[in-house]
């Protein structure tokens, strides 16, 4: 900031501007990566219902396999069946052609008058014999075309189920990738509707808190430095830092009527520490001491009349800091409070 104010000083300048397109190159950064974050879900929970509908598909197919196999087993009893059949009827045909024969002989005696009483009677119980085994032969044949009758109402059957099942399969698909369409669109119209207003908030806060230098936008957060807010190893909110926030309050109980109720946002509040340890009776750890400013500053928020439901509190002790450097100034920037307006 000293070489901010010695060029203002030797250029002359009344004051001094922030570039613009830093701003909207950190917007387009931060639109971008919740874009990213929020397909990855969509991804997933699409990926999942898939695997649902794909489990039912791969029961579907067991099914069908099983009716295939159960298909191959009644044609081959139908070729057994025809093979019987053909059997039989060469049987019959054997049977019809000793009948003759043996007509034919009694025809013989008859007008040579040569057989005797006797003979004629052999002759006509084989008669006989032959005509019982062709009529068991018809009646096997008819079993069995009664048997080859009801074989083919099963194949037509097993027929129907197949393209049954074939229709239900293409169905589910055209509904998966009709659903992830939607699904896609809608996560699409969150996203950007999200966007838009955490842009307005960010932008309102820049300036309602434009004069402190400790207070800045980084990234897609809202960074106070600590020591605007609370004293060293303290987490009890300063009169200044009181004032502050009186600001921020008014800010987003702004927000909280502008943004559709069916858009469910919160902004979260993370208590960051430096490196340098904490022992007090009143905080054992650095995770305490940022776990207490963020509850603080969630409570005064509350106070102030934001709805408790739109707010989170999280404390990261000195694990995630800006600069990883041990120096004083790189301290001073990793104590710090940060703001983010995200979706639950």
């Amino acid at each position: 900031m000293a070489g901010l104010a010695s060029r203002r000083e030797r250029s002359g300048q009344a004051g001094y501007y922030w570039p613009g397109f830093v701003d909207a190159m950190a917007q387009l950064l931060l639109v971008i990566t919740f874009l990213l974050s929020v397909f990855m879900i969509a991804q997933f929970m699409l990926a999942r219902e898939i695997t649902g509908q794909d489990t039912v598909l791969s029961k579907l197919r067991s099914q069908i396999a099983e009716l295939s196999e159960l298909l191959a087993l009644e044609a081959s009893a139908k070729s057994e069946l025809e093979t019987t059949l053909a059997a039989l009827t060469d049987d019959l045909k054997s049977a019809r052609d000793e009948t003759g024969r043996l007509q034919g002989v009694i025809d013989a005696l008859r007008t040579e008058g040569q057989a005797s009483a006797g003979a004629l009677s052999k002759f006509q119980a084989e008669l006989q014999g032959e005509k019982k085994i062709s009529a068991e032969a018809l009646a096997r044949v008819e079993l069995l075309n009664q048997q080859l009758a009801a074989l083919r109402r099963q194949i037509a059957v097993l027929n129907d189920a197949l393209e049954a099942s074939e229709t239900r399969d293409r169905e589910s698909r055209t509904q998966i990738a009709d659903l992830g369409r939607r699904l896609n669109v809608a996560l699409a119209q969150r996203v950007q509707e999200l966007a838009r207003y955490r842009s307005e908030f960010f932008g309102r806060l820049r300036r309602i808190l434009s004069q402190r230098s400790d207070i800045r936008v980084v990234g897609d957060r809202f960074v106070f430095q600590s020591e605007v807010l609370f004293p060293k190893g303290s987490s009890e909110i300063n009169p200044v830092g009181a004032r502050e926030l009186d600001k921020l309050a008014q800010a987003i109980v702004e927000l909280d009527q502008q943004i559709p109720a069916d858009i469910n946002w919160v902004l979260r509040v993370d208590g960051h520490t430096d490196i340098d340890p904490i022992n007090t009776p009143e905080f054992q750890s650095n995770w305490e001491l940022s776990a207490s400013r963020a509850i603080a500053v969630v409570k005064t928020l509350i106070d102030k009349g934001i709805p408790p439901k739109r707010l989170v509190a999280a404390g990261f002790g000195e694990f995630q800091p800006i600069d990883p450097a041990d120096s004083d100034a790189a301290k001073a920037k990793n104590r710090r409070i940060e703001l983010k307006l995200t979706e639950r």
